[in-house]
């Protein structure tokens, strides 16, 4: 008996311990699975140290509007204040970038692909996210110079920016130098720049090159107007240049930081069918944890998750050019 006790019991680790185990867990697991174990696992998943970064970016691809802003909130919610990097693709409403901003103080990855966000938004929020190194906001068709000229004054730690966009999202325009110009004048401490399939031209590119002095990554696949020969190239000898012609059109992108989440081809695939979002109580768990328990209101009623054991993890980060 006396060697039993040396040992700690699995539900009296304190939270932080339990947490850097829980994140080795698939998404769906940490919010339906281990919250029943036991009272203590349960206070630890609505606790912020399991939502330090929040990686929804793959399901939020297949999800509704509205269950995207119910979800994205509530994992917000249970980070506090220690939020670190957000992953979410096809965010629409202006109350959600409002709401991220609002908890994002600590925030310094944001990748926001195929995003309504538009210049008016970036203007109200760019100011609570000047922590930011890395920036994502492929794929956003509301967003001009104005925006990047913008984030850039306001993001003085940004290092890395990923500006692609789809062919078919720019046959209305006849040029985008400007958003070429924005990145060089107030963006000079960027290391990787990805620009895949702009109108910018090689006089735009020049000026990227001359400000941003520490860049290491250029990628301008599809850029086709862009002409940098062997002489330009190598007056950076620190710079790696991709494209113009697009090399790789099923490659991932080069910025993915991989999240603790995403070795799990079961958090990939995951899906809500939902009829609201509250507070959840499972009559049926036979005392897992007790209905009165006051300690977190968020969590997740009516929601059914569907898995799909045979996911192709391999093709899923494929998004090169994604389809518009």
């Amino acid at each position: 008996m006396e060697e039993e006790c040396e040992f700690r019991r699995w539900d009296e680790l304190i939270p932080d311990a339990l947490a850097l185990i829980f994140k080795n867990l698939s998404l769906p697991e940490i919010l339906t699975v281990v919250p029943r174990v036991c009272k203590s696992w349960e206070r630890a998943v609505k606790g912020p140290y399991c939502w330090q970064e929040i990686d929804i970016e793959e399901w939020s691809r297949r999800c509704r509007s509205e269950d995207l802003d119910q979800i994205l909130q509530m994992l917000i919610t249970r980070s506090g204040s220690s939020l670190r990097k957000l992953c979410v693709s096809g965010l629409l409403s202006d109350s959600s970038f409002t709401f991220i901003a609002e908890h994002g103080k600590s925030l310094h990855t944001l990748r926001l692909p195929s995003s309504g966000i538009s210049d008016s938004i970036v203007n109200n929020i760019a100011e609570r996210l000047s922590a930011l190194t890395f920036l994502d906001v492929s794929y956003c068709k509301n967003i001009g110079a104005h925006a990047l000229e913008t984030i850039g004054n306001c993001c003085k730690f940004l290092t890395g920016l990923r500006r692609t966009m789809h062919p078919l999202d720019l046959i209305n325009k006849l040029s985008q130098d400007d958003e070429a110009i924005a990145i060089a004048g107030t963006m000079p401490k960027l290391k990787q720049l990805e620009m895949a399939y702009l109108l910018i031209s090689t006089e735009s590119v020049l000026r990227i090159l001359a400000n941003c002095k520490e860049l290491e990554l250029l990628d301008v696949q599809g850029c086709w107007n862009v002409k940098l020969d062997d002489k330009v190239v190598k007056r950076y000898p620190g710079l790696k240049v991709v494209g113009p012609v697009v090399t790789d059109c099923c490659g991932t992108n080069g910025w993915d930081v991989c999240s603790n989440y995403s070795g799990s081809s079961r958090y990939l695939a995951w899906d809500f069918v939902t009829g609201g979002i509250d507070d959840y109580d499972d009559e049926s768990s036979d005392g897992a944890w007790d209905d009165d328990d006051d300690d977190d209101d968020e969590s997740i009623e009516n929601v059914e998750m569907r898995f799909y054991d045979d996911f192709d993890v391999d093709n899923a980060g494929s998004d090169w050019p994604q389809s518009p």
